[in-house]
């Protein structure tokens, strides 16, 4: 019986990694599985978590908590941003380490790369550069993270590792109108011009940008398989002190072939107007998924299959709190 305790199950990416642990339970797998909502456990309370890991001893930890947001709420929160996801991951890393578990799963973001990074990403352009203003607080953290990890597995001989998504979507996501990202951000606006009869829809920028998306499940099923490889597997693939692993899809978009995409998904059949006065950002960004796709592992959600799921559900959760 393995023992898993995933931390976040109620945010999007930790809700695919539990729907797919309850399913291989469900097929016979002898798993116990752990969680806790925020109520019954801050994960920044450093007392509490210490608490609850001596209490439950789990055999595997999978870290999907953290305080997430776009441009708007990382410009406007960037204190909050960067203590509780520092709390969170020294709060668990440590008291996991400290309850007797071996084995830890961390999950970032590709905002931990440079701004000017060159494409793709690859997994050694870590510390090569300096970070995206916007979100920079919350990088800083989800770096820390990855240190965290390598540093226990240096000292302690511990096996905790680390994977960084590019951009996510799928059930779950947040669509509120200022503070989530571009894809569930677009998905809202043309449902809504749809369902106002409006003529036009105008994107932000130039619409040129390219970006990288990922389905959550997909992501569930990579963080996964990479906590199953054999420890010998993934130490020939990574280094001690560059040990995280890119999950992406390995292909991208412009924002303006997303927006038709969704257009068409969503049934908005007005026009698709730029606005090249509004910064465009950084023109690029793709993850390097080489390391990953050597270790046996691809992406399978391809991205107009996976927006018109999400769109289904998103109309059957119109009303959720994260919505509004």
């Amino acid at each position: 019986m393995t023992r898993i305790f995933i931390a976040g199950h109620r945010g999007m990416v930790g809700g695919a990694i539990l729907r797919q642990l309850q399913a291989r339970l469900a097929a016979g797998e002898a798993l116990e599985l752990i969680t806790r909502s925020h109520t019954e456990l801050d994960l920044t309370d450093q007392q509490a978590v210490r608490a609850f890991m001596a209490d439950t001893r789990p055999d595997v930890v999978i870290l999907a908590a953290a305080r997430v947001g776009g441009i708007h709420a990382n410009n406007t929160y960037p204190a909050d941003f960067i203590y509780d996801n520092l709390m969170i991951e020294c709060n668990v890393i440590h008291q996991a380490f400290q309850a007797g578990v071996q084995r830890l799963l961390q999950l970032g973001s590709s905002c931990i790369y440079p701004k000017n990074a060159p494409q793709p990403m690859t997994e050694q352009a870590l510390l090569t550069g300096t970070l995206e203003p916007t979100n920079e607080p919350y990088a800083i953290a989800k770096i820390a993270g990855i240190k965290l990890c390598e540093s226990y597995n240096r000292q302690h001989g511990t096996d905790y590792r680390s994977v960084m998504p590019t951009n996510l979507y799928g059930p779950g996501d947040n669509f509120h109108p200022q503070n989530s990202h571009v894809l569930p951000a677009l998905i809202r606006r043309f449902h809504e011009a749809k369902e106002a009869g409006s003529d036009t829809v105008t994107i932000w920028g130039s619409g040129a940008p390219r970006r990288e998306f990922l389905h959550v499940d997909d992501m569930a099923a990579a963080s996964l398989f990479v906590m199953g490889l054999p420890k010998a597997a993934y130490d020939a693939n990574t280094e001690p002190m560059l040990s995280h692993i890119n999950v992406g899809s390995g292909t991208d978009v412009t924002i303006l072939e997303l927006a038709h995409l969704v257009a068409d998904v969503t049934g908005f059949t007005g026009s698709i107007l730029t606005d090249p006065s509004k910064p465009d950002g950084t023109l690029r960004k793709l993850m390097d998924v080489s390391r990953l796709a050597n270790m046996g592992w691809r992406a399978t959600v391809d991205l107009e299959s996976g927006i018109r799921s999400t769109y289904q559900w998103f109309l059957a959760n119109k009303d959720d709190a994260r919505l509004v």
